[in-house]
């Protein structure tokens, strides 16, 4: 990817027919907290990798110590509620992630407290390292999450847990975190970023067209009454049969070999 970025690394990994996006929040002396800067290169790399018809999986990692500590206090501090209203503060370039087509894993080693739980939130599934550290401390600065975190936690763990951690503004560990639901595995902290490789090379080998009607089902689940739910799955897994992966991957198992996706 040829963009320049000043507060995210961004890279290509995995095989030619296996490729996914690697994207590092990098702001290591402010333990990555996210700022406009931040937040809208990691907008455009999101997007960049989406459009890629080469790359089937996107990762969002940060540090050992921090994947985000939150988001930048400095620059929220000034704000009064017409300027944060007009402008759109959070709103205008945190909720890209929320066009991203394509499955994106958060990869959490460290402090993922604020904005950085709700960025990871924002993300398909999380992948935590034994080290890491969630939690919605906003109560402490006389505020509330305003980013998700009051919906999306609610929606992840129960009623009762979200109200704990955002009332209180505890943090919960990787094991916590897991046995609530929040994070789908629980890895040591040298093993999350092959942990996540191997999920998001996985992820590749699979059709496109049905790993995205995957993430649109599950995110129709997620917000839709079960009724109007089952009716999106129905309409999709009838759509998937038009295309030549449903051919094929039938016909290999039939045959007892591996498929070959098209990706169409």
């Amino acid at each position: 990817m040829s963009d320049a970025y000043d507060n995210i690394i961004v890279e290509t990994r995995g095989a030619a027919a296996l490729r996914f996006g690697w994207i590092t929040l990098n702001r290591p002396k402010a333990l990555n907290a996210l700022n406009d800067a931040l937040m809208d290169e990691l907008g455009r790399a999101l997007l960049s990798f989406d459009a890629d018809d080469s790359i089937g999986c996107i990762v969002v990692t940060g540090s050992e110590k921090a994947f985000a500590a939150g988001a930048d206090i400095a620059m929220m501090k000034p704000n009064d509620f017409p300027s944060a209203y007009m402008k759109g503060l959070i709103s205008r370039n945190w909720d890209t992630i929320r066009q991203v087509r394509k499955p994106v894993i958060a990869a959490v080693a460290g402090f993922a407290l604020g904005g950085g739980c709700e960025v990871a939130m924002a993300c398909d599934m999380i992948i935590a390292a034994d080290t890491a550290k969630f939690g919605q401390p906003e109560i402490k600065l006389g505020i509330i999450p305003g980013a998700g975190g009051t919906q999306r936690l609610p929606r992840a763990v129960g009623k009762a847990k979200a109200f704990d951690l955002v009332v209180t503004g505890r943090m919960m560990d990787a094991a916590e975190a897991e046995r609530s639901g929040l994070v789908a595995r629980v890895v040591a902290a040298d093993q999350l970023h092959a942990e996540a490789e191997s999920a998001a090379n996985a992820i590749c080998g699979y059709s496109l067209p049905s790993i995205i009607a995957s993430k649109e089902c599950i995110n129709r689940a997620y917000e839709a009454p079960l009724s109007e739910g089952l009716l999106f799955e129905r309409r999709l897994f009838h759509a998937l049969f038009s295309t030549v992966d449903q051919k094929e991957g039938m016909g290999a198992f039939l045959e007892k070999r591996k498929p070959d996706f098209k990706q169409g």
